[in-house]
């Protein structure tokens, strides 16, 4: 059974993936980033859910969780065929509510073992303000300060209480991500 390591904090910009990085040379974890499954979906002229897609991002909404967790699930296989050794994942942006939470457990019960969440705490507006300067060289449909607002409401109504779940169960590593990837250090992880 692969062990599967979650990265979870939705908010645009908090530094994770650039910190994930580190987990993957440092720990051997393979970076798999959600957004960047949907969003390459999205873009895919043959995929059946690319317009479904855009609206969800680009209304700040999560995605349907079936259609996340089957790309994830897509992509840990391809690895794990290719290589046997790559079996340890930092899965980035993901679960985002109690839906997703629920889908991965019922898919993923007896495939995977979440073993901790890396928790990036940063202030809104520091996100909000990095994910503008992004936007002017990203193309994203969603780097606008409109839906970043309503990503941000989605994250405390949706993803929190799935992270306070975590942490109530002795999960959680928090993370000051409002420094530079330069100044924030990741706890060890196993």
């Amino acid at each position: 059974m692969p062990l599967c390591d979650v990265v979870t904090r939705w908010l645009p910009q908090d530094g994770r993936q650039g910190r994930a990085a580190l987990g993957d040379q440092k720990y051997g974890y393979t970076h798999l980033s959600a957004g960047e499954l949907l969003r390459d979906e999205r873009k895919n002229p043959d995929s059946q859910y690319g317009e479904l897609i855009e609206k969800y991002i680009k209304d700040g909404k999560i995605v349907p969780v079936e259609i996340t967790i089957s790309l994830l699930k897509r992509e840990m296989d391809q690895i794990m065929a290719a290589n046997t050794q790559k079996n340890k994942f930092l899965i980035d942006g993901f679960p985002r509510n109690e839906d997703n939470l629920q889908g991965w457990n019922k898919t993923m019960d007896g495939k995977a073992d979440v073993s901790f969440v890396l928790f990036f705490d940063c202030d809104n507006e520091i996100c909000i303000e990095r994910c503008l300067e992004r936007g002017k060289s990203s193309g994203r449909s969603d780097d606008n300060r409109e839906s970043l607002e309503k990503r941000i409401q989605t994250y405390l109504q949706s993803t929190k209480p799935v992270i306070d779940l975590y942490e109530e169960m002795g999960k959680v590593k928090k993370i000051d991500a409002s420094k530079s990837v330069d100044e924030v250090s990741i706890p060890l992880l196993p």
